[in-house]
């Protein structure tokens, strides 16, 4: 056999872990995983794109499936009538470009806005409104926006810097 691409369960919160070690056993892992900004500050930065699952590639006639289903953290590959199904390259390669757009905009949503710019409220009350970024605030990630509102007067509006978006214009 020849290296391919596996798709792999773990127990339930162990990508992490059973990514590394299938590291430190000299398997190549990935791990697709998404940056979320979560309520609680404590809470993890990440989250699985597909819980409880990863992807290997391995040559299983130099890695026995027994040593990967045995491997701490892990449930074993994915398998159909007792073969593990094999994963096409491709599928891989667009998973990993979906995963990487996601987590650019991701990164460019939380780069600083510039005072006057104008920005749409994504959620809560205002939801869909569209506002001008005014300044950050203190407090954790905390924004001041205008919102237009009764007769063009512009009202202050305090949210958190996840509720607001930059208006793309064309």
């Amino acid at each position: 056999m020849a290296l391919s691409w596996y798709a792999m369960r773990s127990k339930p919160n162990k990508e992490e872990f059973l990514a590394g070690q299938l590291r430190g056993y000299g398997v190549e892992v990935y791990f697709p995983a998404l940056r979320v900004k979560p309520v609680n500050p404590r809470a993890k930065k990440i989250r699985p794109y597909f819980p409880n699952y990863l992807f290997v590639r391995v040559d299983l006639d130099e890695v026995s499936m027994s040593d990967l289903q045995w491997m701490p953290g892990a449930s074993g590959l994915v398998s159909f009538a007792g073969e593990p199904a094999s994963v096409p390259d491709f599928l891989i390669v667009a998973l990993h470009r979906q995963v990487d757009l996601y987590n650019e905009a991701f990164q460019e949503q939380r780069k600083n806005f510039k005072p006057g710019e104008p920005i749409v409220i994504q959620e809560g009350p205002f939801a869909g409104y569209e506002a001008i970024f005014d300044t950050r605030i203190s407090g954790q990630d905390r924004v001041r926006v205008l919102l237009k509102l009764l007769q063009s007067r512009q009202v202050p509006v305090e949210l958190s810097d996840h509720q607001i978006r930059r208006v793309k214009r064309e």
